[in-house]
């Protein structure tokens, strides 16, 4: 679908979730959570990519009901499946990360606090979920130590570092659209000052992307990923890695877990799509490095390919914005319960009773 035109008035996929959530939202926000950078070709070949896979299914494997459950950083879950980073939700419903974060806990899965959340990161781990923590490390060291102390204080089960913005990609809709956080939406973890700079509309620019570039290191390197694996105890989560090489550097340093992904599309245009890497890193890292991979799931037999070319679990992103957007927990909840029932189905259908023997599976098409 595209577009998120409504094909029925019950939501049978996640998808049917974008045309409801399209209408809740002001057209510029829509387009701060719907959009890419540049062309939006990469977001586009996210989709192309894991459409082109193709699962050979096992018969006769004695398979009866399917158990969903899946061992992640922090814990087990009750699907190989964490809630993606993704910021400011008050945009899109005056509950925001707190609605999501409810959701994720009744549904079992580890939800993702942003650096940017609108949320404090106590009032999200008070609603007693598994909670991860996604870190920007910032220009300042000090506050990039200050915010881990925070995330560990609070009680996150782990610590998930974003390595591919040393800026904000360009964002041709945020740009033409001037975008900017409107008043009583703001960065709950960073600078209140930087965050009223964010909201100051101006043509041509994103304020967003202005007050990111203030804040965030630019030079970020393997030093001070390694400093940062000194800092914490907590499971090192690195998200944004496409290279096999990089992966493997990652988990030589420390990282318990290597997130494959091009941030939905919203980085470099025309970087591969993520799951076009995934068997190359999976390859180049210990199996000890558990792997996740983000960008473009949409359902759950895309779970099931990802786990076929060897992730242990998936973020997923965008939908559950579009269920925020449409009916706020509620909406967030029937999200993730529609993803479980596409997971247990394509189990079951594919001759495996859990998530771990999916990489039994034949997966023809990745990497092409």
């Amino acid at each position: 679908m595209s577009g998120g035109d409504d094909t029925s008035a019950i939501p049978v996929r996640l998808e049917d979730f974008a045309g409801p959530a399209r209408r809740a939202l002001d057209p510029e926000v829509w387009d701060f959570v719907a959009g890419g950078s540049g062309e939006e070709l990469t977001m586009a070949a996210n989709r192309s990519a894991l459409d082109r896979i193709r699962l050979v299914p096992r018969v006769l494997s004695g398979t009866g009901a399917c158990d969903t459950s899946a061992e992640l950083p922090g814990g087990r879950a009750a699907l190989p499946v964490a809630v993606a980073p993704m910021a400011y939700q008050r945009l899109l419903h005056p509950e925001g990360e707190l609605a999501t974060a409810r959701a994720a806990a009744a549904a079992g899965v580890p939800f993702t606090l942003s650096t940017l959340s609108s949320v404090p990161v106590e009032e999200v781990t008070a609603l007693g979920g598994v909670t991860w923590f996604q870190l920007y490390c910032q220009r300042d060291p000090e506050a990039t130590a200050a915010l881990v102390r925070r995330a560990e204080e609070a009680g996150c089960a782990a610590l998930m570092v974003t390595v591919d913005v040393p800026v904000m990609g360009r964002r041709l809709r945020d740009l033409r659209n001037g975008f900017a956080l409107p008043p009583g939406v703001a960065a709950a973890h960073l600078d209140p000052a930087g965050a009223r700079r964010a909201a100051e509309r101006r043509a041509g620019t994103c304020a967003v992307a202005e007050h990111t570039a203030e804040s965030f290191a630019r030079a970020l390197g393997w030093d001070e990923l390694a400093r940062l694996r000194d800092l914490t105890g907590l499971p090192l989560i690195v998200k944004g890695i496409l290279d096999p090489g990089d992966a493997a550097i990652a988990a030589s340093v420390g990282a318990d877990a290597v997130v494959v992904s091009n941030h939905g599309g919203r980085q470099l245009d025309g970087a591969v799509a993520s799951a076009d890497m995934l068997p190359a890193v999976r390859e180049a890292v210990p199996p000890s490095c558990r792997l996740l991979l983000d960008s473009g799931i949409r359902g759950g037999t895309d779970v099931l390919k990802a786990l076929a070319l060897g992730a242990d679990g998936v973020l997923l992103g965008r939908p559950v914005l579009w269920g925020l957007a449409a009916d706020g927990e509620d909406g967030v909840a029937r999200v993730l319960g529609l993803l479980e029932a596409e997971l247990r189905s394509a189990l079951e259908l594919s001759g495996c009773a859990t998530p771990a023997e999916a990489p039994w599976l034949t997966a023809l098409g990745a990497g092409r």
